[in-house]
This record gives C-alpha cells, sequence and structure tokens, in this order.
C-alpha cells in the first residue's frame, strides 16, 4: 500500500482528508508515528488503527497538530486588542467571535481575556472549534500547564485561573464565556455573520487548493467590516480574491 492509497482509507474512517494537507509535511509526520510504533507497512498501521480506539485517538490528535498556549506570538494580540477591536466593536453589544482551529483552548480563552477590556465576561460568547474531539475535550476541561501559561500578562494569572495541584484551571465565569465544538475546516458549514475570525497556525499545513477552501468560506461567514485574523507565516497572497484586504499585519477585513 504506498501512500496515496492510505490515505484515502484514512478518509473513510476519519472523514479527514489528508490529500488536502502538504503532503511532504504530513507524510513525514505519519512516517515517524507508525515507525514509533513499530509498523513497517501502511496496511498494517491502518488495519490497527481501524481496531486499537488507543492507536486511532493517537493518529487522529497527530496528525491535527495541537500546538498552542496562552497569547502566542503576544505582539499580535496586542494589535487586536489596541488597534482592531476599537473599530471593529464600536457599535457592537455582543459581538460573534469565532475561533476556527482552537486545538487545546488556549486561543480562544485568550480572545476572551483581550475582549473582557470590552465587555464584561457575562456578555462574551466566542464559538471555539476544532478538527481534533480529544483537543476539544481538553479544551472544556481548562486545565493547563505552567508552559501554558508563560505569555500571559501580568495580573491575568490571579484574574482567570486558579491553581490546582501542578495545574492552573480556567475560572468559571472565563469558560463560559466560550462554546466549544467539533468542527472540520475543509468539509462542514461554518458560522455565519462573525464579526472576527481567527484562522491562525493551522492554514501552513495546508495545500494551496485547501487554504482557498478556507479563505473562500471564512470570507462567507464575515459579516461585511469583519475581520479575519491569520498566523504568522499565513498573509494571503490575493485578498482581494475573497472580498478581503489587509487592514494590518495579519489582520484582513471583509469589504
Amino acid at each position: 500500500m504506498d501512500y496515496q492509497l492510505f490515505i484515502k482509507e484514512i478518509l473513510k474512517i476519519t472523514n479527514i482528508d489528508l490529500g488536502l494537507y502538504k503532503e511532504k509535511q504530513m507524510k513525514r509526520r505519519i512516517d515517524s508515528l507508525i515507525k514509533k510504533n513499530r509498523f513497517e507497512e501502511y496496511k498494517d498501521y491502518l488495519e490497527s488503527l481501524k481496531v486499537n480506539n488507543i492507536l486511532f485517538n493517537e493518529f487522529v490528535n497527530y496528525i491535527t497538530i495541537n500546538v498552542s498556549d496562552f497569547y502566542r506570538n503576544p505582539e499580535q494580540w496586542n494589535v487586536l486588542e489596541d488597534k482592531i477591536f476599537p473599530s471593529l466593536l464600536e457599535g457592537v453589544t455582543f459581538p460573534k467571535i469565532w475561533s476556527s482551529a482552537c486545538s487545546t483552548g488556549e486561543e480562544p480563552y485568550t480572545l476572551a481575556m483581550v475582549l473582557n477590556r470590552y465587555f464584561p465576561l457575562n456578555k462574551i460568547k466566542i464559538i471555539a472549534t476544532d478538527i481534533d474531539k480529544k483537543a476539544i475535550e481538553t479544551a472544556k476541561t481548562g486545565m493547563y500547564t505552567n508552559k501554558s501559561i508563560e505569555k500571559l500578562p501580568e495580573g491575568h494569572l490571579h484574574k482567570y485561573f486558579t491553581k490546582e495541584g501542578a495545574f492552573y484551571k480556567v475560572k468559571d465565569d472565563l469558560k463560559k464565556a466560550i462554546e466549544f465544538d467539533v468542527l472540520n475546516l475543509l468539509n462542514d458549514s461554518y458560522p455565519r455573520n462573525c464579526d472576527l475570525i481567527v484562522c491562525r497556525n493551522v492554514l501552513i499545513y495546508f495545500t494551496e487548493e485547501a487554504k482557498d477552501i478556507v479563505y473562500r468560506e471564512s470570507s462567507k461567514a464575515l459579516k461585511k467590516g469583519g475581520n479575519l485574523f491569520v498566523g504568522s507565516t499565513e498573509q494571503i497572497i490575493t485578498p482581494n480574491k475573497y472580498n478581503l484586504s489587509p487592514v494590518k499585519t495579519f489582520f484582513y477585513i471583509k469589504e
């Protein structure tokens, strides 16, 4: 069984189309995982994925590349808070914000903390989705290590977290501001009429075809004047193709 046949079979059992991810990067990750689990052939590994839930969950978690922390790239969050939100939120009483590839939850919780400067937490509802069910469960639990919270601004740790053993737990009032769900950016329907969509550090792994899908559907999901916030290596080359224009580095406004 070659790699192309393997990913076709993976699509059947996971509903994840690995053909829309950059082949060189994804194949390297999968080959490494197969070797780690002491398989020699794609076929043998595939058959084990079908019957071994532990192996299957490990595979899905690994290929969806969950790497995150609070206030990742802090300077970009400063731009959102100080430059984007003042105009974006003008006249808005209940903003609709979507963290579209939220991984284990650090991003949407960060969004809520930033937004809390403008609204009380009980007036904030952020939609947060990811393709990985296990990551979503972690996000809902809201328990994080010291490494995850290293970039938090001064005072935020005490305001938004409680210490539980070796972990930091998100306080309930912050947790209630987030609505978590599973969503596949390349297959599923997007929320509509969003003021802000955050899609960071996931597109780097996608093919140009897959990026086109995400940009097109994200544009449809935004209100006129809404913003798309992308990652550090994910600038859109032809934003006008998607009815978007740059407003700040990594931020695009829907015309």
